[in-house]
């Protein structure tokens, strides 16, 4: 029992740290657990902790060092993604991740998941918007590999480029609903579902 307190411990430590690095360096779970073991002088099959118990750090470093800043950074983001779900309106635009959550700050970029009938139809649209992308693959919500198209977009709001991927999948995988987190959210939403959150954030 008392190991298990202690690696309990060791895997909330591990998530404050990481989650100081989420905050202020706008890096993945994955990649700052890494760094955090790093930090910490851990070797690196040291047991980490889920990324809910991440994503709570995360929560509770915002509230405690970025309380007034965080709520106007997270209000900036949603509205550009707002504003490129719009124009992404033929590709039934989803958005996931940070800014989905509320956990985002200036330094998070925005994910946004689009459902095409061709594979190639958003990187023909980007071309045609004259908008500069880099194709790239990332992990998927399936688990599996898909890929992405990453851009560099100008936030007035907070005066600099944010990045925006687009992770192109194929329409059929917008059917059927996923599973909501240990929290009960859902891992997605759509323009309406983000525009009734952008209601709730003041800055």
């Amino acid at each position: 029992m008392a190991q298990n307190s202690g690696m309990d411990a060791l895997k909330q430590e591990i998530a404050a740290v990481a989650a100081r690095i989420v905050v202020e360096e706008g890096l993945g779970f994955g990649i700052a657990k890494r760094r955090a073991l790093k930090q910490m002088g851990l070797p690196p099959r040291t047991a980490l902790p889920d990324n809910d118990q991440l994503e709570f750090e995360v929560a509770d470093y915002l509230a405690i060092f970025c309380a007034d800043t965080h709520p106007a950074e997270l209000r900036a983001l949603r509205e550009l993604a707002v504003q490129w779900m719009q124009r992404l309106a033929q590709f039934r635009p989803h958005i996931a991740g940070a800014v989905w959550y509320g956990t985002a700050t200036r330094h998070s970029d925005i994910y946004l998941q689009l459902f095409c009938d061709d594979s190639k139809s958003a990187e023909i649209a980007l071309i045609d918007m004259k908008v500069p992308y880099e194709p790239r693959t990332v992990p998927g919500f399936h688990g599996h590999s898909v890929d992405a198209l990453s851009v560099h977009i100008f936030c007035k709001l907070l005066g600099e480029p944010i990045g925006l991927h687009l992770l192109i999948y194929d329409f059929d995988d917008l059917r059927g609903a996923l599973r909501p987190d240990a929290r009960g959210r859902r891992p997605r939403g759509d323009l309406a579902a983000l525009l009734a959150l952008l209601h709730d954030v003041t800055p």
